[in-house]
């Protein structure tokens, strides 16, 4: 794994986006990006919205993360939470 990847998925934001609130967060904000481009589909930003709720929906349902892989680092949540240094506590438990 590049070091890139390795201090994105050490960070408290990586911890974050890959935790169980992380993903439920990831899931509500792709449903309101989806909700906005269905409410205001005649325009452009109604239609950005709704191609962009793709990744959030997606990364939280299927629990990936586009960051780390671009990166080049894991891509499933799973792989990412196994690569955790062990004196780093989830963070859904602080």
């Amino acid at each position: 794994m590049s070091t890139l990847a390795d201090a994105f998925n050490q960070s408290r934001f990586s911890r974050f986006l890959n935790s169980p609130l992380g993903r439920a967060f990831r899931i509500v904000a792709g449903t309101g990006f989806l909700v906005t481009g269905i409410i205001f589909r005649e325009s452009p930003l109604g239609l950005l919205s709704l191609a962009w709720s793709v990744f959030p929906l997606s990364a939280g349902l299927f629990d990936v993360c586009y960051i780390s892989a671009v990166l080049g680092g894991p891509f499933t949540g799973k792989r990412i939470r196994a690569t955790r240094k062990p004196d780093q506590t989830p963070i859904d438990a602080v």
